[in-house]
């Protein structure tokens, strides 16, 4: 069980990692504007970290 929750708190780590790089690269090269970046990213590491929260 062990095992299985720290394989799942790691892709959740790649996964908000990988969104916020996404959406900073699409915000520097001017695809979408910074305000919508700072909402996006805010939602997925709050999500992130209050399910983290939560379980322990």
């Amino acid at each position: 069980m062990k095992e299985n929750l720290a394989k799942l708190l790691k892709v959740k780590t790649i996964v908000t990692l990988a969104v916020t790089a996404v959406f900073a690269i699409l915000s520097l090269t001017g695809k979408i504007s910074p305000d919508n970046v700072m909402v996006i990213v805010s939602m997925v590491v709050s999500f992130y970290f209050g399910t983290q929260h939560e379980k322990s």
